[in-house]
């Protein structure tokens, strides 16, 4: 995460190191645990459903809430179903810059007056863009409810699109690419995963863009993005806490109801990535890089395959924390790596898993590629312990029902459901899911996707320098 004027979130194609990424999160989804006998290693848990309730506006907005009066708080959150993959060509990193300019002025509101009714009542506000989505989210006290739905029907309908606002947020953006990307020994590296990996589908975009693509952007291509998808018919508004759902009720058809549905369709992404041919290599460099790095990409399912849980489960086995099978066998045991880890990059399109390890000193990249490997096709291979399965599955359970005891984290998780899965009630099976995932579903998932399928590999080292390069 970068701090910038706006506390910001842009989820990159790998690595919570950098980013908070949706696909971390998509689970979070249950409510709490009921009384009940202790649970043994193969018991699932009784989870209480999420009791919500989903309606969808004449103008195409779709509401989503769940009461909660466990707190005098409410969390009012706005997805809106673009995303990077969504850029226009030859702009990438667009919608993260759309996104900054969303906190300018409106018709009826000040330049950052969204700080002004949120943060000077108690409250925060924040935004992130990923691939699919760009999500608004405010928490404030309650009796603060019927402000924020104004303002964000507000920010909807009549943003201020100027050309000092566009300067000043595309200059917040560029200096935002220079600190995560160029500044950062891995910046490169972690930005280049997608790139290297996808071949063919807008995901291979990065999501911050490059400063040549921000450069090129004209305030014309903002007036088009916010008419062609900030738009009632592709958003979904979620409020989740302590409100009355009647007067909830009347305040969204105020305020949102009002705004007009255009007539014009909303572009779609609908290039598909083809199954990959062959095995491909990327090499890449940067500056004072301290030690080389190595990513394995293989193309797995979108978010709603019946395996994502199988493959958030996996995922923790081979990098959930210090104890987790990558940590251990490169870091601690070989000590070939000084860092290892795994993501299931879980999207509404083609999917990636990333397998990823940092050298440690003086370790070629080939033999650390070959024990990422090596790990991989262990767990694809060997049985798992049932307790060690257990401990995962335990910490991923505890983890979303921590979450989801806030206003912000229920309402991410309705969003996550309604939004990437295009089910909201796939909200109350999603936890349930995972407690089923069993050791055979883990190793039928990484045989299915990754033993023997083709894989992106990209290599990272330091530039040489011009010592080096004189030397030779």
């Amino acid at each position: 995460m970068i701090f910038t004027p706006r506390l910001h979130r842009l989820a990159p194609a790998l690595g919570r190191a950098l980013a908070i990424s949706l696909s971390a999160v998509a689970l979070f989804a249950a409510p709490a645990l009921q009384a009940g006998p202790a649970a043994g290693p193969d018991t699932a848990l009784p989870i209480a459903p999420v009791v919500f309730t989903e309606r969808v506006l004449a103008n195409g907005l779709q509401v989503v809430a769940a009461v909660d009066r466990s707190s005098p708080t409410v969390a009012i959150q706005v997805w809106y179903h673009v995303g990077s993959k969504d850029d226009p060509a030859g702009r990438s990193g667009f919608a993260h810059l759309f996104e900054h300019l969303m906190f300018k002025s409106t018709r009826y509101l000040k330049n950052e007056q969204f700080d002004r009714l949120t943060e000077d009542v108690g409250g925060a506000n924040n935004a992130y863009t990923s691939d699919d989505v760009t999500v608004y989210q405010d928490v404030v006290p309650a009796n603060h409810l019927e402000t924020l739905l104004w303002a964000e029907a507000e920010r909807m309908s009549n943003l201020s699109v100027d050309d000092t606002n566009f300067r000043s947020e595309r200059g917040v953006v560029e200096e935002e690419y220079r600190q995560r990307v160029l500044a950062s020994p891995y910046g490169r590296f972690y930005n280049g995963i997608s790139p290297s990996a996808y071949r063919v589908h807008p995901y291979k975009r990065p999501g911050i863009g490059s400063i040549e693509d921000l450069e090129a952007a004209t305030l014309a291509d903002v007036v088009e993005f916010h008419r062609n998808y900030y738009r009632p018919d592709n958003a979904t508004l979620v409020v989740t806490g302590d409100f009355d759902s009647a007067q909830l009720d009347a305040w969204v058809d105020r305020y949102f109801g009002p705004i007009a549905k255009p007539t014009t369709p909303i572009p779609r992404v609908t290039v598909n990535e083809p199954a990959w041919p062959d095995d491909r290599v990327t090499r890449l460099q940067g500056p004072q890089v301290p030690l080389p790095a190595v990513a394995l990409s293989w193309l797995a399912p979108p978010v709603t395959h019946p395996d994502t849980a199988a493959w958030r489960v996996t995922a923790a086995l081979l990098a959930g924390g210090e104890s987790s099978r990558l940590n251990q066998a490169l870091v601690y045991r070989q000590r070939i790596a000084s860092e290892a880890g795994f993501e299931a990059d879980l999207r509404v399109g083609p999917s990636l898993l990333t397998a990823y390890a940092i050298a440690a000193s003086g370790k070629p990249l080939g033999a650390i590629t070959q024990a990422l490997t090596a790990e991989l096709r262990r767990l694809a291979a060997e049985p798992i312990g049932a307790a060690e399965l257990a401990k995962v599955k335990t910490q991923l359970l505890t983890q979303a029902l921590v979450k989801r005891q806030t206003p912000a984290g229920m309402a991410d998780a309705l969003g996550e459901a309604a939004v990437l899965t295009g089910k909201t009630s796939r909200v109350n099976q999603q936890l349930a899911d995972l407690q089923a995932v069993t050791a055979a579903d883990v190793r039928r998932v990484l045989q299915q996707t990754l033993v023997g399928a083709h894989s992106a590999r990209l290599e990272y080292t330091a530039e040489a320098t011009a010592a080096a390069g004189a030397k030779k």
